[in-house]
Order: structure tokens, then sequence, then C-alpha cells
């Protein structure tokens, strides 16, 4: 009977979970969203209290990935890039940490701007529980302004956020 009972109060709650599953895997306009970041091709620099941060984004593979390359002082470079793969918008972070996070774009809002990528896996990660980019939002304040925060991943949880504030440069 207990396990009639358990049975039965899981069947219970499963259209609910079913419900909010589906009702969040609503999919974004890819498409647009990567038109939207294919807007960015130029140079664009940020100035945070530490040093200068030069960021450039060029299109490559006959317009079918966007490459943005970061540096700065004292600084390994690294380089993110962004492709449509199939109805997904798709990112692979190469990071200076030395591993490689990919997330998945899962929300845009055309009005705002803000452009929402989330985690899918990561590859040569240390260890389990190594700090790794997890999430990255975006908000396209204007053509030649662009908002963006990192959050860094380590042992499940969020570790710190970096926020930059870019200025298209040319």
């Amino acid at each position: 009977m207990k396990k009639l009972f358990v049975l039965a109060s899981l069947l219970s709650v499963a259209p609910a979970v079913y419900s909010a599953a589906s009702e969040s895997a609503v999919p974004i306009d890819a498409k647009a969203a990567f038109d939207r970041l294919r807007s960015l091709v130029g140079t664009w620099e940020a100035r945070p209290e530490t040093a200068r941060i030069r960021v450039t984004y060029e299109l490559i593979g006959g317009g079918s990935a966007l490459v943005e390359r970061a540096t700065a002082e004292n600084m390994s470079p690294m380089e993110t890039v962004y492709h449509l793969d199939g109805s997904r918008l798709i990112l692979t972070h190469y990071c200076m940490l030395g591993n490689q996070p990919r997330m998945q774009a899962r929300t845009f809002n055309q009005a705002t701007g803000e452009l929402k990528f989330e985690f899918l896996d990561v590859t040569n990660l240390a260890g389990p529980g190594a700090a790794h980019m997890h999430n990255v939002t975006f908000r396209f304040v204007d053509a030649d302004h662009l908002a963006s925060q990192w959050q860094l991943f380590e042992n499940g949880r969020l570790e710190s956020t970096e926020s930059f504030q870019l200025t298209r440069v040319r």
C-alpha cells in the first residue's frame, strides 16, 4: 500500500513537472540572436579598474561563425566562437584557465537587447569542481555599447561575476 501511495503521489506531480519543463524549453529565435551578435564585428574596449581590455569580433567561415578575441595586459588572450547549430545558438569559450566551456543561448529579448547563454558542458576540465565559465549575459545597449556579465563557477556554485562595459572603437 505504501508503494502505491508513493507512485500515486509521483504521478500526480508529473504533469506539473512536464509542463514546467516544456515551458522553459521554448526555443529562442537563434538566427535573430546570431544576427545581433554578428553586428559586433569590429574593435571594442573596456576600461575596468585593473587594465584596459581590447575585444575584437570577426566573422569567419563565410559568415557562419563569429570569433571574439579578448586581450589585456598581463592576461593570456582568450577566444570565444559563436555559431548556429540547427535551431540552437552555441558558444565555445577558449579560456585562460585552460578549459573550453560550451554554452547555449536560452533567452533573447530583442526589445531589451538581452541575450543569455547557459552552460552545456566543458572540455579539458582539471577536475569535477574546477573553476570554469558557466553562464554569460549580453546586453546590447546600442550600436556602440555592449555590456556583458560572465559567471565563474567552482565546486558547483557561483564563485564570481565579471562585468564589462564595452565601447566600440572602430
